[in-house]
């Protein structure tokens, strides 16, 4: 399943970076500069979340929002310059997944929108390029991987184990498993090679590091909190 997204800003820069953010994390975008032509493309098109500014031309994103629940139960994002209670509160109140006030991070539009998704259609309909957790994003396309913001050095075998046991969060994986999927079946060493892998990822995430739980007796598994 392809997930496309509306984002209605009237600002040209914020529409084009968010366009680029989304696209390269693998979901099909629609940029609009106005609340009529929201509209217009919300009646057209089947999305899976619509991100709005508060303050579009033509027709304000409060009364676009109003519209679109009108039509469907697509979940939408709210983006203002507004950060007074009053505002966060009337978003929420009129149905906002998130409300998100400028300026923000690339980074945090990212990871909130990711958790929307995950929420409303499922991890399995997510494109897998970032893997995104509380203080933790792991961008499979750079290899990079951040610890609240932080940039983290791995080797190649803790990122691919790290990768491995994000992607199936809360699946048990045995010594065994581990090795046959990082190391390859053909792979002679013990399984303390393993235990030796994990202990440095730990370290290397701290104070993440709690993602990685161990099950006694089996092996590990990756935390979802």
């Amino acid at each position: 399943m392809r997930v496309r997204i509306l984002v209605a800003d009237g600002d040209t820069r914020i529409r084009n970076d968010v366009k680029e953010l989304l696209i390269n994390e693998g979901y099909d975008v629609d940029l609009v500069c106005d609340g009529i032509t929201a509209i217009k493309h919300f009646r057209r098109y089947e999305y899976q979340l619509s991100i709005l500014n508060t303050n579009l031309p033509e027709l304000d994103g409060i009364n676009v929002c109003r519209q679109f629940r009108k039509m469907a139960k697509t979940p939408f994002m709210l983006m203002s310059d507004d950060s007074d209670e009053d505002s966060v509160l009337n978003g929420y109140a009129l149905g906002a997944e998130d409300y998100i006030t400028k300026p923000f991070s690339m980074r945090e539009l990212l990871a909130r929108v990711n958790v929307i998704l995950r929420r409303s259609i499922g991890r399995e309909s997510i494109p897998a390029r970032n893997l995104v957790y509380e203080g933790l994003v792991i961008d499979t396309f750079s290899h990079n991987v951040y610890v609240d913001e932080r940039t983290v050095i791995l080797t190649p075998k803790e990122y691919d184990l790290l990768v491995l046991l994000a992607k199936n969060p809360e699946k048990a994986y045995s010594r065994k498993m581990l090795i046959d999927n990082i190391w390859g079946y053909d792979y002679y060493g013990t399984d303390r090679t393993v235990d030796t892998h994990i202990k440095t990822l730990r370290e290397a995430l701290k104070p993440r590091h709690y993602y990685i739980a161990t099950i006694r007796g089996f092996g590990y598994k990756f935390k979802e909190i």
